[in-house]
């Protein structure tokens, strides 16, 4: 069976992990939607750079905790329909419990968990009835062991691991898949703040910070033909770190 036409959106790749994705999902030859919330240089750049390979994308605006703005990265378009999501759009208002205030609690909730189950559930339909889907959920390993000072971004990670796996077992007889990465501690403008001047690094078997494209590689085979029995399954890429 050959696959179905529809292309791939990745949410906040102008930068990082979801850049490094988008690349990645145009070179298995999937037309790319680009999406960004403020950095339009970047999301320009990442789309340059597939085109020259070779590749489709397009750059789109949009902020995943409007929900208006969801519906619109998900419309059918020239490109088809969004055949691959990958829910990578992610925030971080760290702070200890006690000084956690309610505004960067919802915050996180909205961007990481809520946005994540808007944008699953109006890419189903459209999957559902081509028999064919791969969604894939950016969390992370701070959602599965405790890490002090981001009690709103471990609820919002745990979240997105389970809503995984619930939606995984929901739809694994129509042919999609959901499935999670966790990346560990990875060289990236989310990450900067915490990885500068620290001895973290220690801390991790391998001894170094993972790279954007190490996770991409990851969610690439989970959105691959050849991943159409892996579901429900969270994938660490940590270096070790959770084991």
């Amino acid at each position: 069976m050959s696959r179905p036409e529809g292309c791939a959106l990745v949410t906040g790749s102008s930068r990082g992990i979801g850049a490094a994705t988008a690349v990645a999902l145009a070179g298995d030859g999937w037309p790319v939607r680009v999406n960004y919330r403020a950095d339009e240089e970047g999301a320009r750049e990442v789309a340059e750079q597939i085109t020259a390979a070779g590749g489709s994308a397009r750059v789109l605006q949009g902020d995943v905790a409007v929900a208006a703005d969801t519906e619109t990265l998900l419309e059918p378009g020239e490109d088809g329909p969004v055949l691959v999501l990958v829910n990578n759009a992610g925030l971080r208002r760290d702070n200890l419990s006690p000084q956690l205030s309610d505004e960067d609690w919802q915050q996180v909730i909205d961007v990481n968990l809520t946005a994540t189950f808007r944008a699953t559930r109006q890419a189903l339909g459209p999957m559902l009835r081509a028999r064919f889907g791969r969604i894939v959920n950016v969390a992370s390993i701070v959602g599965m062991r405790a890490n002090p000072g981001q009690a709103n971004y471990a609820a919002s990670k745990a979240g997105v691991i389970g809503f995984t796996k619930t939606v995984a077992q929901e739809v694994a007889r129509r042919g999609v898949t959901v499935n999670s990465v966790a990346p560990g501690f990875i060289e990236t403008a989310l990450t900067e703040e915490i990885l500068e001047g620290s001895e973290l690094v220690k801390a991790i078997p391998a001894r170094r910070v993972g790279s954007p494209e190490e996770v991409a590689a990851c969610i690439r085979f989970l959105a691959s033909e050849e991943a159409s029995y892996v579901t429900g399954t969270t994938l660490t890429v940590d270096g070790g770190l959770s084991a």
